[in-house]
């Protein structure tokens, strides 16, 4: 049997940030990756979505060149195969860009592509060889959720994100069943680009949004692109042609469902049972969130496999604790996680960070709400003066603690805010900040003289504005 330090499963954001730092210490690894490289982000995920997302964009814009005074919009026209064969340059040009300079650097001892399962706590096959490793760090990722009628009935008519961009002609009609932010995202793009979407959700709210007011306006507000079915599972019948949905609303006929019902992590198929330790009722080892180390083993879980927060920057954030973790094993630190910081780059954009609405105690926290209608200037003469904020603010400690935004530039604003929220601020540290005008911080900037008016006297707020 082959023995190694080391072994990564899987090649994604987690696995090569692991790889990076291991590469530094020595050459006694093993890089074991079943399926396409390139990263769930780069191939599938964020990088195609946005190059679609960027052309639909572009070709949305000419609805509001009558405003500015700019003529000629009724003879725009798009060519769907261009912009799809575009999407697919630059899918190839970032997945290229992952791997150079890391897998396509590795040895054929070092990288094996197949699909590998533990057959004891310390001991992988892949290939029909078996390979022992002081170290293991999982990083085997994440797939769409595909119900197994839906495929059965519909075939190739049923997509997700990992088949939509390999398009080369887009159908006329399609529904979007799940309308979280990948669905959102897609369903918004493709109605841009001429594809006549209908959205599905069965939650009552869209892009996973927890605040009742900024849920309610991003429901108000994408609706008025494509139609929206919220608070019940749609049922599916595949037709002659495409399929049949149906909600209590009616029945709607389609030629192909994107379903976008969130990702599964893949650990059901990597023998995770011969770890030895007790697997909760997802088949999820027990681990700890801030070492990433499962049980008490020499094991560590990283990236959207373990299906805590499924975004590339965790990811990769996960893969330096937990290869740090293995590579001084057995001492093991604990390291803080990050501010949780979540975009959808939809339009207008949605963000969130920080402690999210559901999980707050309202008795001990401030909640305020701030719309952006006719009430931000410069929102107003770009005319995108649509949207709301929505932030949280601990009572007793006065610090900034989580909110929601819909609006313009929302991926932006989101990160000052997390940043924010990360150096443990206040509200009054944040009241006086600088805020030029005009800009969006400007709304950004009445939200928080909410929360001020909230957690402080009157006579502090007014020393404030003496200075």
């Amino acid at each position: 049997m082959r023995q190694v330090k080391y072994i990564i499963l899987g090649a994604g954001s987690s696995g090569l940030t692991a790889l990076g730092q291991i590469r530094r210490e020595t050459d006694d690894f093993v890089m074991i990756n079943g399926g396409h490289f390139g990263t769930t982000c780069a191939r599938v995920g964020c990088m195609p979505s946005k190059a679609l997302i960027h052309c639909a964009e572009h070709f949305h814009a000419r609805k509001h060149f009558y405003d500015f005074g700019i003529d000629g919009a009724d003879g725009l026209t798009i060519d769907q195969p261009a912009v799809m064969k575009r999407v697919r340059a630059f899918r190839d040009r970032f997945t290229k860009g992952v791997q150079s300079g890391s897998t396509d650097t590795l040895t054929e001892e070092q990288l094996i592509k197949g699909y590998a399962k533990f057959v004891a706590p310390n001991v992988v096959e892949v290939n029909g060889e078996r390979i022992q490793g002081e170290r293991i760090i999982i990083a085997t990722g994440s797939r769409p959720v595909v119900p197994t009628p839906w495929k059965t009935a519909l075939g190739d008519r049923l997509l997700t994100s990992d088949e939509i961009f390999e398009l080369e002609t887009l159908p006329k009609r399609i529904a979007v069943i799940g309308l979280g932010v990948i669905g959102l995202e897609l369903g918004q793009a493709l109605s841009r680009i001429g594809v006549d979407v209908i959205g599905f959700e069965m939650t009552s709210t869209i892009a996973g949004l927890r605040s009742p007011s900024v849920s309610k306006e991003a429901v108000k507000l994408i609706s008025k692109e494509f139609p929206i079915y919220l608070g019940e599972a749609a049922e599916i019948e595949a037709t002659g042609s495409g399929a049949k949905i149906t909600v209590s609303s009616g029945t709607f006929e389609v030629d192909a469902v994107l379903a976008s019902l969130g990702r599964r992590p893949n650990i059901d198929q990597i023998g995770i049972e011969h770890l030895g330790v007790e697997l909760d009722e997802r088949g999820m080892p027990p681990f700890n969130l801030q070492t990433m180390q499962v049980a008490d083993l020499p094991v560590f879980i990283a990236g959207d496999v373990n299906g805590f927060r499924p975004i590339l920057h965790e990811a990769g954030h996960e893969g330096k604790i937990a290869v740090l973790n293995a590579m001084q094993y057995p001492s093991i630190q604990s390291y803080k996680r990050k501010t949780a910081l979540g975009v959808a780059f939809t339009d207008p954009q949605i963000a969130s960070f920080g402690c999210g609405y559901d999980d707050l105690d309202l008795a001990e926290s401030v909640v305020v709400e701030f719309n952006l209608e006719r009430n931000n200037g410069r929102a107003i003469v770009m005319g995108e003066d649509r949207g709301m904020i929505s932030l949280y603010a601990d009572k007793a400690s006065k610090r900034l603690v989580g909110g929601e935004l819909m609006m313009p530039e929302a991926e932006h604003l989101a990160h000052l805010l997390a940043w924010a929220v990360e150096q443990e601020m206040d509200v009054l540290q944040l009241v006086r900040m600088p805020y030029y005008h005009p800009v969006l911080e400007e709304a950004v900037e009445s939200a928080i003289q909410l929360l001020a008016k909230e957690l402080y006297s009157p006579e502090t707020l007014n020393a404030l504005e003496t200075c």
